[in-house]
């Protein structure tokens, strides 16, 4: 349990065996629309889903406020990323926890999802690198793996 109080469906670590398996590129996480329960959004159709299709997932990620209003919505996602080194000796894999909390976004639902991150985090052992992600710039592509390889990528 988060210091929110939030709980992680145990459907979320199934999804995750199953990227560390290779059988997913990614997963998108979100709380549920009571704020009571992380649950998975959406997930690749298998291990090669295209980079674009998961960002498009989400900068338009959507919450639903107390009130029943819509806004933009901050969500955790998962991605297997991989890359070629740029030294030509192979390639490499990096699972990547990625917080995407817009700008944006409400204040009372970017909170809790800052408050139950940990919760999640803490169910998905071998998460290699970490990303907190505000803008869309934050999740351009070239960007991320420029991170995640830590420059050693071709």
């Amino acid at each position: 349990m988060s210091q929110s109080g939030v709980q992680v469906d145990p459907e979320c670590r199934r999804a995750f065996d199953k990227l560390m398996s290779r059988q997913l590129r990614y997963i998108i996480y979100k709380l549920s629309d009571d704020f009571k329960e992380i649950v998975i959004e959406s997930t690749s159709e298998g291990a090669t889903e295209n980079y674009d299709e998961f960002r498009e997932k989400l900068v338009n990620a959507q919450t639903k406020s107390a009130t029943g209003a819509i806004s933009k919505g901050p969500r955790y996602a998962v991605y297997d990323f991989e890359y070629k080194l740029a030294s030509g000796e192979g390639s490499r894999n990096k699972v990547t926890f990625i917080a995407w909390s817009p700008d944006d976004a409400g204040i009372k639902s970017k909170m809790v999802y800052a408050s139950s991150k940990e919760a999640l985090k803490r169910s998905l052992s071998g998460i290699a690198v970490e990303l907190q992600a505000n803008e869309q710039d934050d999740i351009e592509y070239e960007q991320i793996i420029k991170t995640v390889s830590k420059g050693t990528a071709a």
